[in-house]
């Protein structure tokens, strides 16, 4: 921008800013085959409507015939330019706005105008270094209140380093960082476009935040001049980061620096440039969907809570997070629906999904494992702007990324419906079947298998409310509202800390992270047939991070007959186990895996622990226990915690 002040957008509140830090660039690459032109387009703002960008694509349709759907447009999302959107506290800024599309516009026509030929190749690189999740579970006495006064938020943003408000991160982290690179038939650099699922860093307004610094960087690195902006052309599209940031909570606060931060990030990206198998030839086709979707407008009650509170907001400018929820809510009922576009792009056997959304980690994991293609990347908040999507688990710990708004306002099934269009989309394009997401048994657990249990629930599923039976043929477990899947199980580290980058592991095979479930007061529940008076119970058990230690109880196993296996954890972070009122000792750790067996015998109960050969409890009941048959087994009743690899015996 050249006149100030602007209207900045990205926080709650309305933001200003009169000073240009660095330039605001919109960055393009066009690509053609022979047969299918395609225009990638990244633009330095935080999100951009669909009738933005409908307009900037249909200027290029006129001026050269290059169809819509053949023009993919994303925002980077820094949060330091100005609005070109309205949204929670934040006023459009019209006149910035207006200026949007003919620059879009301009730069397409000015790539398409530069085509020359070239070759093409892709590559990823895991960067844990720099990428965290920012979303995480909290004690049930600490839960956010929401701006409608209710405390529901059971997972939130940003906790603080090292809180002792916080459990564990309520999902997992995506930490590839893709590289698609383009140069000329004699080697010499014309393009590089990457991607990676970090929100944005952090800087005065108004700036690219750390998006524009990457781009400076992988120039230099390359030697190439105009930091990125041209003749050589660098951009970093925005990955599925809803739930991630730069930050690792889990560990202590670490000095900021973006430009350091940014030249990290390109150095992971020069590595993965050194891998690349260029090729002279890529074909190139596109898949756009449009799918309808309904917001989560608001009832009568809530209503009646917005229409005063949205009517005193003076100038239009909300002043408070009930006012601006209360504006978001009248928003949202005014709209009822809307329509979303979604495209599917081939590369040779590179696949690229865009979403108009802030997606969660999870939400791109999905799409990675499952694509036909074995090279794949999201670009969220492209073609549009229509808030984050949770997964519908997600919704149930609330929190800022599901409070109903235009920032958050799909309905609760538009994650698995947006993947599913995705999905079909992506089967289109390559005219080959998705990939379905199965577990690979590692060493333990086809070592489980071996011993025949009756029932297996490994608990690796990413989506639903039921885990999957590794025994064949026998029934799944449900899980009841209040959990997230997909956290690092047992064996593969925990995600944060010293323990950032997970690894395989013996419980998974040589190309899977090993996966579980966190137990946010939900609870595993499944039907069992008669397990009669002898029978054994295996579960893996980790019960929070060590700064959040404090005094709870929680139910680890729940048998048919009501009897109970408690986990209890102390203020020092000890956890014993206490099974009919005998108590083990306090002899391990709440935030390391732990093993825990049950066995019944006759009359008797005796409770193992991490492989113990003696047991740590011993139960004698008067008279052999019988549970009946159609009873139910349940797992981490009010624990707390993180279980994995659940199996049961009938001996």
């Amino acid at each position: 921008p050249t006149e100030m002040p602007r209207i900045i957008a990205g926080g709650f509140l309305e933001g200003r800013g009169d000073q240009v830090q660095d330039r605001l660039f919109v960055r393009t690459v066009v690509m053609d085959d022979g047969r299918t032109p395609l225009a990638m387009v990244i633009v330095d703002t935080c999100m951009m409507p669909q009738d933005l960008m409908d307009e900037a694509k249909r200027l290029v349709t006129e001026a050269c015939g290059l169809p819509t759907e053949q023009i993919m447009i994303s925002a980077t999302h820094t949060h330091s330019a100005p609005a070109a959107m309205g949204c929670l506290g934040t006023r459009l800024d019209a006149a910035y706005a207006a200026t949007l599309p003919p620059k879009i516009a301009e730069s397409i026509l000015l790539a398409r105008s530069r085509l020359e030929p070239a070759r093409i190749g892709w590559a990823t690189i895991d960067d844990w270094q720099h990428t965290h999740n920012r979303r995480w579970v909290r004690h049930p006495d600490r839960m956010i209140v929401d701006p409608f006064g209710q405390a529901t938020g059971r997972a939130h943003m940003h906790p603080g380093h090292e809180s002792p408000d916080i459990i564990g991160p309520s999902g997992p982290v995506d930490p590839e960082l893709s590289i698609l690179s383009v140069q000329t038939r004699a080697g010499t650099p014309l393009a590089v476009i990457a991607n990676y699922g970090q929100h944005y860093y952090g800087a005065p307004a108004i700036s690219a935040d750390y998006f524009g610094l990457f781009a400076k960087y992988v120039a230099d690195l390359l030697g190439q001049p105009g930091d990125g902006n041209g003749p050589f052309v660098c951009a970093m599209s925005q990955g599925t980061s809803g739930d991630l940031a730069t930050m690792d909570y889990g560990g202590p606060a670490q000095p900021r620096d973006m430009q350091r931060y940014a030249e990290g990030v390109a150095r992971f990206a020069e590595q993965a440039l050194q891998s690349i198998q260029y090729r002279d030839h890529a074909e190139l086709a596109v898949v756009e969907k449009r799918l309808p979707l309904r917001y989560r407008v608001p009832d009568r009650e809530r209503l009646e809570w917005a229409r005063p509170i949205a009517a005193q907001i003076e100038n239009d400018v909300p002043k408070s997070l009930p006012e601006v929820y209360a504006r978001e809510a009248m928003i949202l009922h005014e709209r009822q629906a809307t329509e979303i576009k979604l495209q599917a792009i081939r590369i040779g056997d590179l696949t690229i999904a865009t979403l108009p959304n802030e997606v969660y980690a999870l939400t791109g994991l999905k799409l990675k494992a499952s694509s036909p293609a074995k090279e794949h990347f999201n670009i969220e908040l492209a073609n549009g702007a229509e808030g984050y999507i949770p997964p519908p688990e997600q919704h149930v710990l609330g929190g800022y990324t599901t409070w109903p708004a235009r920032t958050a306002g799909l309905e609760v099934d538009a994650e698995p419906k947006i993947v599913e269009t995705l999905l079909t989309a992506l089967e289109e394009v390559t005219c080959q079947s998705r990939r379905p997401m199965l577990d690979q048994h590692g060493m333990y657990a086809r070592a489980v298998l071996a011993m025949k249990p009756t029932d297996y629930w490994r608990l690796n599923e990413a989506e639903g409310q039921q885990a999957r039976n590794a025994v064949v043929d026998r029934a799944t477990a449900t899980l009841t509202p209040g959990f997230a899947w997909y956290l690092p199980g047992v064996g593969s580290g925990s995600g944060v800390g010293a323990e950032t980058e997970l690894q395989t592991s013996a419980f998974s095979g040589p190309l899977q992270i090993n996966r579980a479930v966190h137990l946010a007061e939900g609870q595993v529940e499944t039907a069992l047939d008669e397990l009669g008076a002898s029978f054994s119970i295996t579960v893996w058990l980790w019960l929070g991070e060590r700064s959040g230690a404090r005094q709870r109880r929680g139910t680890l196993v729940s048998l048919p007959d009501g009897s109970q296996l408690i986990a209890e954890q102390f203020d020092d972070h000890q956890v014993e186990l206490d099974y009919a009122g005998k108590r083990s000792e306090r002899i391990y750790q709440a935030d390391q895996w732990n093993f825990a067996t049950l066995v019944r015998e006759g009359s008797e109960t005796r409770v193992y622990l991490n492989g113990s050969l003696e047991p740590v409890i011993r139960n004698q009941a008067d008279q052999p226990t019988t549970n009946k048959a159609n009873g139910r087994l349940k797992f981490g009743t009010q624990l707390l915690g993180k279980i994995d690899e659940l199996a049961v015996w009938n001996r």
